[in-house]
């Protein structure tokens, strides 16, 4: 999938789940129950054990029916890994240029994180895709929304923080999707087993995103 593709479909849902767990286990039925309640865009972060072998088991169970990234990509050598194991955009919560341009040679997505002005358009301008704004928590709604005053160019994408509360605000602040973790991919929910409970806050979170854009 070109990169263009994949930010199409990410732009798409609003929604980018952020996949963390203390095992591997169950991710490849935590991202199908995403994509049940609609959320068809998830990061599997590199903290989880094994992750290089869980991207790969969820993109051969899932194929097409969601667009799979990792997360917590530190550097090349962990981006290149996960873009032959099946990724399809990168994450990361800091803004590594020799990552940004990896993803550029190789027309996969880009999404450095970045807080300060500086650090977000130093990220745009290396070649970032979406800015992850993280911690989004730090400032909240009314931060990114005076991030986006001087920047409205910049499209970002704030982590950390969004909630069924926050979600609508942090929209109407201007962001052009939500990184959503434990408070989507609850980790109680993942340790019993319970993906109907995963696909009824995914079914959430879509409808805020299709509310708030008048879907």
């Amino acid at each position: 999938m070109s990169r263009e593709s994949t930010l199409k479909r990410v732009l798409d849902c609003g929604i980018v789940a952020v996949v963390r767990s203390e095992s591997g286990e169950q991710l490849t039925e935590v991202v199908r129950a995403l994509a049940d309640g609609g959320v068809t865009a998830a990061e599997i972060t590199f903290t989880v054990p094994g992750a290089t072998e869980v991207i790969r088991a969820v993109r051969e169970a899932m194929g097409d029916r969601i667009v799979l990234g990792a997360g917590t990509v530190l550097d090349p050598e962990t981006a290149r890994a996960a873009l032959l194991a099946g990724a399809e955009f990168l994450v990361s919560p800091t803004v590594n240029t020799e990552v940004i341009t990896l993803c550029r040679r190789y027309d996969k997505a880009i999404m450095p994180g970045a807080f300060t002005p500086t650090e977000v358009l130093s990220a745009w301008e290396a070649g970032a895709d979406i800015v992850k704004i993280f911690p989004a928590d730090v400032g909240g709604p009314s931060y990114l929304k005076a991030l986006r005053g001087p920047l409205p160019q910049v499209r970002v994408m704030p982590t950390g923080g969004v909630d069924l509360n926050t979600a609508e605000s942090f929209l109407k602040a201007g962001a052009c999707c939500l990184g959503v973790g434990s408070s989507l991919v609850e980790p109680a929910a993942i340790r019993s087993g319970d993906f109907s409970r995963i696909r009824s806050l995914a079914e959430q979170y879509v409808a805020i995103v299709r509310r708030f854009r008048g879907d």
